[in-house]
């Protein structure tokens, strides 16, 4: 399993847990893939509401509180696909 992965895993289930009404997707670039659901994050690359994608660095700051989700979509670093409503949130629950 990819070290990169298993950090946002752990700490997307540490910030959010299985709070997280929807499915989303997010894809580390040139990393790997993970699940978030009802029942928490896993590492996966299934179908889902939304996929958001960034790089390693951009999506750990995110994870770490050093980088705000809404800049790192306005500036281009986090791209959106699918239920924006669900982005929203997410964004919301890790800042």
């Amino acid at each position: 399993m990819n070290a990169v992965v298993d950090k946002a895993v752990e700490a997307l289930n540490a910030k959010v847990g299985t709070k997280f009404a929807g499915s989303a997707k997010v894809v580390i670039k040139n990393e790997g893939s993970l699940m978030l659901d009802a029942s928490g994050a896993r590492p996966g690359d299934e179908t889902a509401d939304v996929t958001l994608t960034a790089s390693a660095e951009t999506f750990l700051g995110i994870l770490e509180g050093n980088v705000n989700p809404t800049a790192a979509f306005m500036m281009g670093k986090l791209s959106v696909d699918g239920n924006m409503g669900l982005a929203i949130q997410l964004g919301a629950a890790l800042s």
